[in-house]
């Protein structure tokens, strides 16, 4: 029987780089995934985004929505770049709902010592939301990384993401790739963190350590068997 998989990314392009290739992965192996989005551009933003620059945001997640096929898209829009400015307990509140609503068995997120602040908020709200005696449907947490996020973390031993899960996407990383390239805002020259060569890269390396091609790694939290 399928698995029922949520991914969370805090910004739209966390979820590829992080777990683009396991996301394609876990769909080909005919599990349900979905896809919770915390943060966005929102009008009265400090940044002064326009409707413009909102409405081409939009339509370009019910792009990448499309492409991995999820069965369902949540998109929370808290203000982005902003979350620590946000009540912790409306965080919580509003990501557990998705929680009830899905009931996923697995659990993929960001790492919580990630150098942005939201990504750290973010984290914690997540976390919080999934203990389990709310959500006790939860059964696996997986922590991904993020370039240029992760890596730039201060050198503290506290602040160390250490991967203990490894999978194999040396079949799918093509497809990852081509999908990142959407992100056309958010990607970078070579040979600059959010670059392909990056990218592929650190999938290669990560490949190594498990003897394939390409993997993603992560940091598990939880395993209820």
């Amino acid at each position: 029987m399928g698995k029922n998989v949520l991914f969370v990314s805090v910004h739209p392009d966390d979820e590829t780089l992080g777990c683009g290739g396991t996301i394609l992965k876990h769909y080909k192996c005919g599990d349900q995934i979905h896809w919770l989005n915390l943060t966005g551009p929102t009008e009265n933003h400090p940044y002064n985004f326009t409707q413009e620059m909102i409405n081409a945001r939009n339509k370009l997640l019910k792009e990448i929505n499309a492409l991995y096929s999820f069965s369902s898209f949540f998109n929370l829009q808290f203000p982005t770049q902003m979350l620590d400015t946000m009540d912790q307990r409306i965080l919580i509140t509003e990501i557990f709902k998705v929680y009830k609503q899905i009931q996923p068995d697995i659990l993929y997120i960001p790492n919580r010592s990630d150098i942005h602040s939201d990504h750290r908020v973010g984290f914690s709200a997540l976390f919080a939301a999934a203990k389990s005696f709310r959500s006790d449907f939860i059964k696996r947490i997986l922590m991904y990384e993020t370039l240029s996020e992760t890596e730039f973390t201060p050198a503290l031993s506290e602040n160390a993401f250490i991967p203990n899960v490894f999978i194999d996407i040396s079949d799918y990383l093509e497809e990852k790739l081509k999908i990142m390239e959407l992100y056309n805002t958010e990607i970078m020259p070579d040979p600059l963190p959010r670059s392909k060569y990056s990218i592929k890269a650190l999938a290669a390396y990560r490949g190594s350590r498990i003897g394939v091609q390409y993997a993603e790694a992560f940091q598990s939290l939880l395993e209820i068997r």
